[in-house]
């Protein structure tokens, strides 16, 4: 420790400095700030974790390794403010697991009710080991929700069989198909929910206001139903094609409702949003960065928080950042912010130790929420996060076709023409015009 400080700026140890205050802890001997009773933080957690744990009562190798665990961190005074916050909520889960009321299982946490702080507690017991690694979690969480939704319509059985068919078979098997590792399954599992919980108003309103079931409805019920209530009401649409699909069903079909108006930021003012983010010195650091990722790429915030370390490269020559199948460079200007952050990225001293994500979350082996970085770009940093993601993207295509541009940064074709033609781009004749295999065939100019 260097508590002593010169008049020059530098720090000097106790003894230079003639601070007289004992600044070793009375426990393990180690020079630290104390923090309780002569003991630093790191023993006042560790004399806490053992209380609530008993790890050796009857003895518990696992307990004994989260002790271990929650006290090595980087930042232990954390761990203290997640046992002592929130009224002790925390604590008393572990007091529980101590007095083995709660196995170390899956299915022990399951039976638990669905807070956010059994879910941190579970993180960090699985992210470490404690408890077996599960293929996916929102994936489990899912199908929880779905079998307690179906329950809850067994009163109804025509609504419930074709609601069951609908969540297991088209949104159940589409999700366990999928990877977490290169989708965002927490934006695919809250659609789900959100297109399953419709359809089930949906054909709810079709029983009660016309006696007609699944097998009965026809186009002008789908209409009356989308005209005469809010706009989620279009989330029906998957599973009216599903229906039309499942039940041969011709003639059904939702409307896509098209948005009447893009917004729209001009170059000058994405600019500016660019310049707001490389001053902002009081931001945290991952905002900053996934900001001017933002900024720079237009990728979906579900995206950029799934970004992983090594899809960032630091060269002599710079930094390039792989988004899509080629890596791209980030501008030379923009690099100090990056360095820095790579240094010294968020919540690695806390819980969420040796993570691959880029934007690491508050929950152990976790990313960052996309809702949290929304938050934070929208709140701290004043983005217009669709004005941006439009503006950034129009002026990309602008410069490259959409093709080699959806092959760089991971975006659809359908996506990258589309703007393409809104920003009066002739890509269509890009081929032509490049490839000589076409152009003798051009019709002359003369």
């Amino acid at each position: 420790m260097l508590p002593g400080r010169l008049e020059s700026g530098d720090d000097i140890c106790s003894d230079c400095a003639g601070i007289k205050t004992r600044l070793t802890c009375d426990k393990c001997g180690r020079e630290r700030e104390r923090f309780r009773g002569g003991h630093c933080i790191v023993c006042v957690v560790e004399s806490e974790l053992v209380e609530l744990l008993r790890p050796n009562d009857p003895p518990d190798l696992r307990l004994k390794r989260l002790v271990s665990i929650l006290t090595a961190v980087d930042r232990p005074a954390s761990i203290h403010t997640w046992l002592h916050s929130n009224g002790g909520v925390s604590a008393e889960l572990l007091r529980r697991m101590g007095n083995r009321e709660i196995a170390l299982s899956h299915e022990a946490f399951d039976a638990l009710p669905k807070t956010a702080s059994v879910e941190h507690l579970r993180a960090i017991l699985t992210h470490n080991g404690i408890l077996p690694a599960q293929d996916d979690r929102q994936l489990a969480m899912f199908q929880q929700w779905l079998g307690e939704r179906l329950q809850q319509l067994e009163a109804t059985p025509e609504i419930h069989s074709q609601i069951e068919r609908f969540g297991r078979w088209h949104h159940l098997s589409r999700l366990l198909a999928e990877s977490s590792e290169t989708k965002n399954m927490n934006y695919a599992v809250r659609s789900a929910k959100q297109e399953i919980t419709e359809a089930g108003k949906f054909l709810s309103w079709v029983l009660d206001a016309h006696g007609q079931t699944s097998a009965t409805l026809g186009q002008v019920h789908i209409d009356e139903y989308l005209s005469s209530g809010p706009s989620t009401r279009k989330h029906i649409r998957n599973f009216v094609r599903y229906l039309a699909r499942e039940m041969t069903i011709t003639g059904l079909d939702v409307p896509v409702r098209l948005a009447q108006t893009m917004p729209m930021m001009t170059q000058k003012q994405r600019m500016e949003h660019i310049k707001t983010v490389m001053e902002a010195v009081n931001v945290n650091e991952s905002t900053r960065v996934a900001g001017l990722i933002f900024l720079l790429f237009g990728i979906p915030i579900g995206r950029l928080c799934m970004m992983t370390i090594d899809q960032l490269k630091v060269r002599p020559t710079g930094i390039t950042i792989k988004i899509g199948a080629h890596p791209a460079p980030i501008p030379d200007a923009l690099i100090p912010p990056f360095l820095t952050y790579l240094n010294m990225r968020d919540s690695a001293g806390t819980v969420n130790t040796e993570s691959n994500w880029l934007f690491p979350g508050s929950r152990a082996g976790r990313h960052k929420a996309p809702e949290t970085l929304l938050h934070q770009l929208r709140g701290s940093m004043g983005i217009d996060i669709q004005g941006v993601r439009n503006r950034t993207i129009r002026g990309l295509v602008e410069e490259v076709d959409p093709t080699s541009l959806s092959r760089m940064l991971g975006y659809s074709k359908q996506i990258m023409s589309k703007h393409g033609s809104a920003a009066t781009v002739p890509w269509s004749s890009y081929v032509i015009d490049k490839n000589p295999r076409y152009a003798k065939e051009k019709p002359s100019s003369q």
